[in-house]
């Protein structure tokens, strides 16, 4: 995946929660994301293998997000 997805991506994630109910100003729903997303939390082990189709979601403390990477 391209810089242009995942800043695409960045834009529609950054600083909302992510949740089960419909995406709104605050909240992304899940169901809305890539089918390859992994959602990675602070302090989360994660295996190192590269994938560029995978949408990698990091989220802060509070469960906000706080950038998004491919691979």
């Amino acid at each position: 995946m391209g810089d242009d997805k995942t800043q695409e991506w960045m834009n529609k994630l950054a600083g909302k929660t992510l949740g089960d109910e419909p995406s709104s100003e605050t909240s992304f729903c899940k169901r809305d994301l890539p089918q390859q997303t992994r959602v990675i939390e602070p302090g989360m082990m994660v295996t190192k293998d590269f994938n560029p189709d995978r949408l990698n979601v990091h989220v802060k403390e509070d469960g906000t997000v706080s950038h998004v990477s491919h691979g």
